[in-house]
C-alpha cells in the first residue's frame, strides 16, 4: 500500500505547489509587494520610483532615490467564492458487486460552502541606501508565491483536495549603478525558501466496505535566483523600465502520511513514507511606462509576461520506484496589463488609481478545485500621505472580479491490501466557481 499512498499524496502535492489562491497574480505569483504601487494597479512596478519598494519592482531605480529610506507594509486578502451546479461520484466494480449488479456508480454527499480561501495577511520590508548619486545598495524581505485554500470538512470535492498551504518567502540583496542623466542598471541576489501542505481523502474499497483515508503531504526546500533591471529617461518626463526575474529550481523532500480508521481495523495502521518532486517557478518580464504629464498628474503603463510553458508535465520520483506519477499540464505562457495613474492634490497628498488585466495560464481541461479561477480584471484606488518630508503613508483598495468558471476533475485510485489489489475507484466532481477578492493594504515609507 505504501507504493500507491505515496503516488497520490505526491501528485497532490505538486498541484498545491504549482496552484495558488484566486487573490493574486495569474498562476501562483503573487503581486503583493507594494501598496504605493497597488494604488495604481502596479502599472509603473518598473519604472515610477516612489519609495524602496523599487528594490523589487526594478533594482536599477534605487539610484534614482535621493536619500535612504524603509518601506514596510502588507496587503490584506479576503476573498469569496460561489460554487453552484455541482455533480460528484464515485464509481467502481466494488460498487457493482455491492449492488448486485445494479449500478457501478453512487453519488458523492457534501457541502460546497465556497469562500475556501482564508483571510491573508502577506507583509514585506524594502531598504534602499544610496550611496552616491550613481551607486546604491538595497535588502528586501517579501513573499513572491503563495496559496492557502481551506474547504469545509464535509466538502463534496474533498476526493480531489480539501486543504493547499504553501508559501514562499525571499530574501533579496541588491546593487544598483546608474551611468548617468538616462541610464541606470541593478541586479539582485534571492534567496527562496519553499515550504508546503495538502491534505485530500482517499477513496478505498476495502473487504470492510467503502471508506476515505485522510491523505496528506509536507515538504519544503531552498533555492537560489536573480533578477535584473534597467531604467532608462530619454527626458526628464519620460521614465521607460525593464525588468527580469529568473527562475527558480526547487527540488521539494517532506513527509507523507495516510490514516483512516478502517485502516486500523485492517491492521494496517497509518502509512507513512517519502519522495520528492522537481518544481521550477517561472522567469518572468515586467516593462513599464512612466510619463509625467504635468506638475501633478503622471499616467502609467505596464505589461507582464511570464513563462509557463515551462510546467509540461507533474513528475514525482520516489524511494521505492523511480516514476511514481507523471501528469500533462501544458500551462501556456500569460500576459497581465494594466493602466493607472498619479495626482499629486495637494503637496501632502497624491491620489491614485489603476485597473489591470490577468489572463490566467492554467487550461480547461486541467483545472483544479486548488485553483478554481480564470482570467482576472483588478479595479484599485489608492492614496499617499506625507506629513512630513522624512515620512509617508500610503493606503490602497483593490478590487478582483473573475470570469465565472468551471472545475471537471476525475482521478482514479486504487491500492494494495495483504499483497492484494483493491477495485480501483474513479472519483468526479464538477462544479461552477464565482470568485472575487478585497485586497486592503497599508505601508509605511521613512527617509533617513
Amino acid at each position: 500500500m505504501h507504493n500507491n499512498f505515496k503516488k497520490l499524496t505526491l501528485a497532490a502535492a505538486i498541484a498545491a505547489v504549482a496552484f495558488t489562491s484566486q487573490a493574486h497574480a495569474g498562476g501562483y505569483q503573487i503581486n503583493e509587494q507594494s501598496v504605493s504601487g497597488q494604488g495604481y494597479g502596479h502599472a509603473g512596478r518598473s519604472s515610477n520610483i516612489n519609495d524602496a519598494t523599487i528594490v523589487f519592482g526594478n533594482p536599477a531605480g534605487m539610484s534614482f532615490l535621493d536619500r535612504a529610506q524603509v518601506s514596510a507594509g502588507g496587503t490584506y486578502l479576503n476573498v469569496n467564492s460561489d460554487i453552484s451546479n455541482v455533480q460528484a461520484s464515485q464509481s467502481s466494480p466494488a460498487i457493482l458487486q455491492a449492488t448486485g449488479g445494479q449500478t457501478d456508480t453512487l453519488p458523492v454527499s457534501g457541502t460546497n460552502d465556497g469562500d475556501m480561501v482564508p483571510g491573508t495577511l502577506i507583509p514585506y520590508a524594502f531598504y534602499a541606501h544610496p550611496v552616491n548619486q550613481k551607486l546604491a545598495f538595497g535588502f528586501g524581505v517579501y513573499a513572491p508565491f503563495g496559496s492557502k485554500t481551506d474547504y469545509e470538512d464535509g466538502f463534496q470535492g474533498r476526493n480531489q483536495g480539501n486543504y493547499t498551504e504553501v508559501a514562499v518567502i525571499s530574501a533579496q540583496p541588491t546593487v544598483s549603478y546608474r551611468f548617468n542623466e538616462q541610464w541606470s542598471v541593478g541586479a539582485g541576489i534571492t534567496y527562496n525558501q519553499v515550504e508546503g501542505e495538502l491534505h485530500r481523502q482517499v477513496p478505498v474499497a476495502t473487504p470492510l466496505g467503502l471508506s476515505e483515508a485522510d491523505s496528506r503531504v509536507e515538504g519544503d526546500d531552498d533555492a537560489w535566483g536573480y533578477n535584473l533591471g534597467v531604467i532608462y529617461q530619454p527626458v526628464p518626463e519620460t521614465t521607460l523600465g525593464l525588468t527580469y526575474r529568473s527562475k527558480v529550481d526547487y527540488k521539494l523532500e517532506g513527509d507523507f502520511t495516510a490514516s483512516s480508521p478502517v485502516l486500523d481495523q485492517l491492521g494496517i495502521g497509518t502509512v507513512t513514507d517519502d519522495a520528492s518532486l522537481d518544481l521550477t517557478t517561472p522567469e518572468t518580464v515586467n516593462f513599464s511606462l512612466t510619463q509625467q504629464m504635468t506638475d501633478r498628474l503622471k499616467l502609467m503603463f505596464g505589461a507582464s509576461w511570464a513563462r509557463w510553458s515551462r510546467f509540461e508535465q507533474i513528475r514525482v520520483d520516489g524511494r521505492e520506484r523511480d516514476v511514481i506519477t507523471l501528469e500533462k499540464q501544458d500551462y501556456s505562457n500569460a500576459w497581465a496589463f494594466s493602466t493607472g495613474g498619479e495626482y499629486q492634490l495637494t503637496p501632502t497628498l497624491a491620489l491614485r488609481a489603476g485597473v489591470a488585466l490577468d489572463f490566467t495560464p492554467t487550461q480547461d481541461d486541467t483545472r483544479s478545485v486548488r485553483i478554481p479561477s480564470d482570467d482576472r480584471r483588478i479595479f484599485s484606488l489608492g492614496a499617499g500621505w506625507s506629513p512630513t518630508e522624512d515620512l509617508t503613508l500610503d493606503f490602497a483598495y483593490s478590487y478582483l472580479t473573475e470570469r465565472s468558471t468551471q472545475v471537471e476533475q476525475s482521478k482514479t485510485d486504487s491500492f494494495t491490501v495483504a499483497g492484494q489489489p483493491t477495485p480501483p475507484i474513479t472519483s468526479t466532481y464538477s462544479a461552477d466557481y464565482k470568485n472575487e477578492a478585497h485586497g486592503f493594504g497599508a505601508q509605511l515609507t521613512y527617509r533617513f
